[in-house]
C-alpha cells in the first residue's frame, strides 16, 4: 500500500515538473535561428523590425532557402514584424503608422517586399488578401558572404534610411522615408 502511494506521488511530482518546464518561456536566443532586431529613428519616431535569423549552413539562397518565385517569411520562426510610430513611404508606397508583417518575394533579380496587415501569426501563415503593398526592392551583390540572414536600417538623413536585407552574397534594399 505504501509503495502504491509512493509511486502515485512520484508520478504526480513528475507530471507537475513536466508541465512547469513546458510553461516556462523559451529562451529564443538558443534557437537555431535566433531573434534579431533592426531599428531606426526617423523624425524622432522609432521604426522596428523583429525577425529570426536563419543561417545558410551550406544551403543556397533562392533554392533551399528563400526559393525564387515563392513568398518567403523573411526570416524564420514567428512572422517578421514591422512596427512604425510614424507614417512612412517605403519604395514610393505610403505605409500608415502601425504594426505589419513583412514577407518577401525573392527572385534572381530584384525582389519584392510584401507589407501585410495580418499580425501575430506564425511566419508561414501568409494571407495574400491582407497585403497592404508589394514594393520593388533593388538588388546589389555583396563582396563577402553573409552566413546569417541580417536586416539592418542604414540611416541617410533625419527622415531617410535604406532597409537592407543581407544574405549569402546578396543585398536587397529599399528606401524608407518618414512622412
Amino acid at each position: 500500500m505504501l509503495r502504491k502511494y509512493l509511486r502515485t506521488g512520484l508520478t504526480l511530482i513528475l507530471a507537475i515538473l513536466s508541465v512547469s518546464a513546458f510553461s516556462q518561456p523559451q529562451d529564443k536566443s538558443k534557437r537555431p535561428s535566433p531573434p534579431g532586431t533592426a531599428e531606426v529613428t526617423l523624425n524622432g519616431k522609432k521604426i522596428t523590425i523583429d525577425y529570426s535569423r536563419p543561417s545558410l549552413k551550406g544551403r543556397k539562397l533562392g533554392q533551399e532557402l528563400a526559393p525564387y518565385g515563392q513568398v518567403w517569411r523573411t526570416g524564420a520562426n514567428e512572422a517578421t514584424t514591422l512596427t512604425t510610430e510614424i507614417d512612412l513611404e517605403i519604395g514610393g508606397v505610403k505605409v500608415p503608422a502601425g504594426k505589419y508583417t513583412l514577407y518577401t518575394l525573392p527572385a534572381a533579380g530584384d525582389w519584392k517586399l510584401i507589407i501585410n496587415k495580418q499580425t501575430g501569426q506564425w511566419g508561414t501563415k501568409y494571407n495574400q488578401a491582407q497585403d497592404l503593398a508589394r514594393i520593388d526592392m533593388k538588388q546589389t551583390p555583396l563582396s563577402q558572404t553573409v552566413e546569417q540572414f541580417t536586416i539592418v536600417f542604414e540611416k541617410k538623413s533625419p527622415a531617410l534610411a535604406t532597409l537592407n536585407l543581407d544574405w549569402e552574397n546578396t543585398r536587397v534594399w529599399v528606401e524608407v522615408k518618414a512622412q
